[in-house]
């Protein structure tokens, strides 16, 4: 963590949004899907639903002429108007700020419910994704671990609590950018001398 916070002194998430109710709709939508689709898709999306009672009264098929363009957006719609309509019932229109209670959210599953608490209300947590599972394995941070959850429980473990935010979003722009899957980019890594990967 100590290169980064020498080399990467600001990080944060590349999804727009203002308010942990449009944090929560963009993250759902993010899933399979790039930062900037979403970010292309959600304004009108706002516009259209700026709450969670007014999404939660608007039928799926509604919802998906404005996110045809998202990956899976059948089922994302479906999702979408389930969470709203859950935050209205449950939550009067709140999102919550647990990780039990956000796991009832449709749409909503263990990754999501961490982005949710480190970004909107900078509680610990460690969302680990495909790039941050990545990186942390091939720089050592999680000892070969098997799984995502494995990853999340070590490094909440290792890394200062004050940390975990920024952390989070080190990892994942590092893999996103640098440490790709395929063909990572080890000569522009100011990482490579603790990398454990063997292709560079």
């Amino acid at each position: 963590m100590d290169w980064f916070q020498a080399n990467v002194p600001e990080a944060k998430s590349e999804l727009d949004y203002r308010n942990p109710y449009e944090l929560l709709v963009a993250v759902i939508l993010s899933a399979q899907c790039t930062d900037k689709r979403v970010n292309m898709t959600t304004p009108a999306f706002f516009e259209a639903f700026p709450t969670p009672e007014v999404l939660a009264s608007t039928a799926p098929e509604v919802v998906y002429t404005y996110i045809k363009s998202i990956s899976y957006p059948n089922n994302k719609a479906k999702s979408l108007v389930g969470m709203a309509q859950k935050l209205v019932s449950d939550f009067e229109e709140n999102v919550p700020e647990t990780m039990e209670e956000l796991l009832t959210l449709p749409g909503v599953g263990r990754k999501t419910a961490s982005v949710i608490l480190i970004c909107a209300f900078n509680k610990p947590a460690m969302p680990v994704d495909t790039h941050v599972f990545r990186v942390a394995n091939r720089l050592g941070l999680t000892n070969d671990s098997k799984s995502p959850e494995e990853s999340e429980k070590i490094l909440l473990t290792n890394i200062p609590e004050k940390l975990l935010s920024i952390a989070h979003h080190w990892l994942i722009l590092h893999g996103r950018y640098i440490c790709q899957a395929r063909k990572p980019l080890c000569g522009e890594c100011g990482l490579i001398s603790w990398c454990k990967y063997q292709g560079h």
